[in-house]
């Protein structure tokens, strides 16, 4: 079997951990990949889509497709797969709007496809609306990456963490009342952000780590209490809450926005509390921060959970998604 993957970015980390992390897997199930960036211009676009003639399907990873890119790839018609793991149809900076190009484009992309995979239930809705095949594939991380054998030992310093990359810094900048009202009343704790861009506090020490892919687990391993915030709106309640099953995977409680698929992680875990607003933000930091022995021990909750998101597990799901993809056409044709 014969796969064309198609992405417009495939250094991007939403690749890397939706597609890149499986191609052994898929190679181990007779899946030949070839993973081909989309190029830029419109002739060589045309002789990329030409080539899908070769292929048994083609998968396309989070690019919707212009009307001409649409027509071509059309024109050609092999069996088509779309991935995606963000609320793609929705502008960040006006996720209220239907009237924008975002959704135009997710809807043309999605009434040509025969399969679409989607990050969670609530992007998976969305779909449905365009594309009879849907289904729901969680992104998922290499559990065992995050069991730091040397593990810091503990002190009286308590540290709080957030993971994450600029664009959604501005997340946790949020809070920034929150922890100063915190670090004001409670001198033992510190902030540390992973990420490539950070910021300071007044009243709090914060601690900056470039985030790697070689350093992020040690880095979680030696933290307290992960913080996942999130505004509540239509492009957010999209998120596959990633960062919080990092979380899990390193043994740490969380603090979490009940957006999304974040409020179905905390329920189903046991291994965090939820919070809303500035007064429910303070309360729980501070909650566990005083209790610290006490919610450290529903960081192994948080361990056995993201069991089912390793990526063995969501390696198997993916080939086989694929797999009956690709013979349903077969059995279409014959």
């Amino acid at each position: 079997m014969k796969l064309l993957i198609i992405s417009n970015n495939p250094s991007r980390a939403s690749f890397r951990l939706r597609i890149g992390e499986y191609l052994e897997a898929l190679e181990r199930e007779g899946i030949d990949s070839e993973v081909c960036p989309l190029p830029p211009g419109a002739l060589a676009r045309q002789r990329l889509f030409k080539s899908s003639r070769a292929y048994d399907a083609v998968l396309l990873h989070r690019k919707c497709l212009n009307f001409r890119d649409a027509m071509v790839l059309g024109h050609y018609r092999p069996k088509l797969i779309f991935d995606f793991d963000d609320a793609i149809m929705y502008s960040p900076s006006r996720p209220q709007s239907d009237c924008t190009s975002h959704y135009r484009l997710f809807r043309r992309t999605a009434r040509m496809m025969d399969v679409m995979i989607a990050g969670n239930a609530y992007l998976a809705e969305h779909a449905r609306r365009y594309c009879r095949q849907v289904v729901v594939l969680p992104t998922g991380l290499d559990v065992s990456a995050y069991r730091v054998q040397n593990r810091p030992t503990r002190s009286d310093t308590i540290r709080l963490v957030w993971i994450g990359s600029q664009s959604t810094l501005k997340y946790l900048a949020q809070l920034k009342s929150v922890l100063e009202s915190v670090g004001k009343k409670r001198k033992n704790v510190v902030l540390r952000i992973i990420a490539d861009a950070f910021f300071d506090l007044n009243e709090m020490s914060v601690e900056r780590r470039r985030w790697s892919l070689q350093t992020q687990a040690a880095d979680l391993a030696g933290c307290d209490i992960g913080l996942s915030p999130l505004p509540d709106n239509r492009f957010t309640r999209g998120k596959c809450g990633f960062k919080l099953l990092q979380y899990f995977a390193a043994g740490l409680p969380v603090v979490a926005s009940p957006v999304g698929v974040n409020a179905t992680f905390i329920n189903d875990s046991g291994a965090g509390l939820s919070a809303s607003t500035p007064d429910e933000w303070t309360a729980a930091i501070e909650r566990m921060i005083d209790n610290i022995d006490s919610y450290r021990q529903w960081g192994q909750n948080g361990r056995q959970y993201v069991q089912a998101f390793d990526k063995n597990v969501i390696g198997r799901q993916l080939c086989r998604i694929i797999k009956t993809a690709v013979e349903n056409q077969s059995e279409t044709t014959k």
